[in-house]
């Protein structure tokens, strides 16, 4: 899966990575901001955007939301305490936050993808989505709807020219 990382307003230095292709491949339905438990060199390297969505994915397990094959890179300047980088995470929800996940996933065709990672007051977190994935033909309808209302915004930027 593509990711962005993204500055945010709030800090200068404080990254928003997001899943762009998690918008791609799955319609989403629910969205819920979670908590990451993570070790202080995780920390580190996402301060400085070292992370990737690729095939990320939720799941939950003994009442409890877990984050699996999210990698953060290895701090460069870690020692013999570095993180693994593709360990599981434990995400910090609600206990009825957790039982409505359940019920989705329940359902046949629903997952959980994480679609971004950003700092709040200090705290990482993590937006996670309830998913459903899309056929190759909502795919394109996808691609269209989006070049359409891409050609339509040039169309009318081009169109409000003053003559003085």
């Amino acid at each position: 899966m593509t990711t962005q990382i993204t500055m945010s307003s709030e800090k200068a230095n404080t990254p928003t990575i997001q899943n762009r292709k998690a918008f791609h491949d799955y319609q989403i339905d629910e969205t819920y901001e979670a908590g990451i438990v993570l070790q202080g060199t995780e920390v580190k390297s996402l301060r400085a955007g070292k992370a990737n969505f690729t095939d990320a994915f939720a799941f939950i397990q003994d009442q409890e939301v877990w984050l699996r094959e999210f990698h953060i890179s290895p701090y460069k300047f870690g020692s013999y305490a570095n993180h693994d980088p593709r360990r599981q995470r434990k995400l910090l929800l609600s206990k009825k936050e957790i039982r409505e996940l359940d019920k989705y996933v329940q359902q046949k065709g629903y997952t959980l993808i994480p679609l971004k990672l950003y700092f709040k007051k200090g705290y990482a977190k993590v937006q996670i989505g309830v998913a459903r994935g899309k056929k190759r033909f909502d795919k394109r309808d996808s691609i269209k709807e989006k070049d359409t209302k891409r050609e339509m915004e040039r169309n009318l930027k081009g169109s409000f020219k003053l003559n003085i």
